[in-house]
């Protein structure tokens, strides 16, 4: 839950964790505020639990993001602060393992910020990324949007909450392409940063490694 290490990225499939999504009022963990947060409990790959909160941001929320997530400010403006909706979050996670997509680059920024800003700890809880685990299962892919992967296992939902249980859904089904993908790269490399396959690439001074992930990741080895 609480420490002073940040928990770290796992590229593997567990059957226990909770599914996470939030929603913001724009794309900076910098200066924009979660006005919802929903998440799904698993066990043994089967959801047990459910959480979702609208949260009061205190602030305005722009009508470019509330054309994406649905949420108004008069649909928030009874509903608790992320102060008080984080604990019972924190509460509701335990020491699971966090999921979710896009988390890495997104999501976790805000869970990190927030809670270093309002308890003066961050969040120890490992987490996997299920779009570095498509990256992986579906690396000829240009696009992995989590829309993309539930048209591709032929899943509808839609809204927040709906968004985790699509995820959960998702990251299952990956789980056995996973199985596959990790058997098929036994002799292959792997990037150490993002879980992406390593391929030979020529440079200006010779053969390297290069990531898949690339542009997203740019890791690179030396052969």
């Amino acid at each position: 839950m609480l420490g002073k290490k940040k928990g770290k990225q796992r590229n593997e499939y567990v059957p226990d964790y909770v599914l996470y999504d939030l929603e913001t009022t724009g794309i900076s963990s910098l200066y924009d505020e979660v006005i919802e947060i929903s998440a799904v409990k698993v066990r043994n790959g089967k959801i047990v639990d459910e959480f979702s909160e609208l949260v009061n941001p205190g602030r305005h929320i722009p009508y470019a993001a509330s054309k994406v997530n649905n949420i108004s400010d008069k649909m928030v403006e009874k509903a608790l602060t992320f102060e008080k909706v984080l604990p019972e979050f924190l509460a509701f996670v335990g020491d699971d393992l966090l999921a979710g997509h896009n988390i890495a680059s997104f999501d976790m920024k805000f869970l990190y910020r927030d809670c270093e800003k309002y308890f003066g700890q961050t969040l120890t809880n490992d987490y996997i990324d299920t779009l570095a685990i498509a990256k992986q299962c579906f690396p000829e892919w240009k696009h992995r949007r989590l829309g993309d992967l539930a048209e591709h296992y032929g899943i509808s939902t839609n809204g927040a909450l709906a968004d985790c249980r699509m995820n959960q859904q998702v990251f299952e089904l990956m789980a056995e392409e996973l199985k596959e993908t990790v058997n098929k790269q036994t002799e292959m490399k792997i990037c150490p940063r993002c879980g992406c396959t390593l391929k030979k690439r020529n440079g200006r001074f010779g053969e390297f490694w290069g990531c898949t992930g690339f542009p997203d990741c740019r890791y690179t080895e030396n052969i």
